[in-house]
């Protein structure tokens, strides 16, 4: 007896090993299509939705000025995660670097009288110490970057709370907080533009440099991108660094926003800065950490916090958000990578 092979269209099915069909095809990039858009219709969803609920206070010139302007230093912090996330690391410290940058920013320009610039200057230098330390525990002694992290950002929060003696510094030269967040380009702060400014420049290395690429190896594989000749040690060395550093410019952010240093504003913005990261790489490049994604994560985050609190949520409800931000984007991350992975 002999039988025939179906054709595609009247079974419905491929025998193993033949491509799939231009249905096949248009699904998956339809699909994709979805996973690049779906955080941005959302965003502009609830901006609708507190759009109608509060006409008067949310849909304002003011309102959005201050919610772009305002998560400059969050957005910078996710920016700073992106890198090691790419590598397969991650920095649990990065909170801690911010505050200890805007604290020392305080205590040398205000306490001891330093010129404002050569303050930074010396911010942005420890906090990339910080960087190096965690690069050396964590690649060259072996200790998983979580704990050294950890521990460093335990470390670093005690000293911010030794040297600035469990107060605020205020007073930062208004020469900064003229440059952070008093000069403004078509009707918003300055500092919304250094963030956008900073996601082009860290795309631009991501997409289109050796470096980017050889970040991406070894966050997909540390064995393989090794044997391809990749430096892994020294790439994810430079990976906590770099968010070291970052993590110092976004205490800078914070000191000129507010003209002050205080022990408690950067930590708090781990938990949230984790989440934009991770639901970032739900988006525009959907199962990839990347700083556009970051971008439309941290704005979709302000626009329902800021939204809640103009229909008078309670203190609590902030925490529930980036909580469930944060669980919901990492599932979705690893739902959108495991999806990629099967389609390969």
């Amino acid at each position: 007896m002999t039988t025939t092979e179906s054709a595609p269209g009247e079974s419905g099915t491929l025998p193993p090993g033949r491509p799939p069909g231009r249905r096949g095809a248009v699904s998956t990039l339809v699909a994709r299509s979805a996973d690049r858009i779906a955080l941005p219709v959302v965003w502009v969803a609830i901006i609708v939705l507190f759009g109608v609920l509060r006409p008067d206070t949310f849909l304002t010139t003011g309102n959005f000025s201050a919610m772009f302007s305002s998560q400059t230093s969050l957005l910078v912090l996710a920016l700073a995660l992106t890198i090691p996330l790419t590598a397969g690391d991650y920095d649990l410290s990065v909170g801690s670097v911010a505050s200890l940058s805007a604290m020392l920013i305080g205590i040398l320009n205000v306490q001891l009288g330093v010129p404002v610039a050569w303050a930074v200057l010396v911010a942005l230098a420890v906090a990339t110490l910080i960087g190096v330390a965690n690069a050396v525990l964590s690649i060259a002694v072996g200790v998983d970057t979580l704990i050294v992290t950890l521990g460093m950002g335990t470390f670093v929060q005690g000293i911010v709370s030794w040297t600035g003696n469990d107060s605020t510094v205020t007073g930062i030269s208004a020469e900064l907080v003229r440059v952070v967040v008093q000069a403004r380009f078509l009707g918003i702060p300055v500092e919304f533009w250094y963030g956008i400014v900073l996601c082009a420049v860290l795309f631009y290395v991501m997409e289109f440099t050796p470096l980017g690429r050889r970040l991406l190896i070894v966050g997909r594989g540390r064995e393989v991108a090794r044997l391809s000749g990749v430096r892994v040690r020294l790439v994810r060395g430079g990976a906590l660094v770099s968010s070291a550093f970052l993590a110092g410019l976004a205490g800078v952010l914070i000191a000129g926003t507010s003209g002050a240093a205080d022990q408690t504003s950067a930590p708090l913005l781990l938990l949230p800065a984790f989440a934009a990261a991770f639901l970032g790489a739900t988006t525009i490049m959907p199962g990839r950490f990347n700083s556009w994604g970051v971008l439309v994560a941290v704005l979709f985050l302000v626009t329902g916090i800021t939204g809640l609190q103009q229909l008078g949520a309670r203190p609590f409800v902030q925490n529930l958000f980036y909580g469930a931000a944060l669980i919901v984007a990492v599932v979705l991350s690893f739902a959108v990578r495991s999806r990629r992975r099967k389609a390969a």
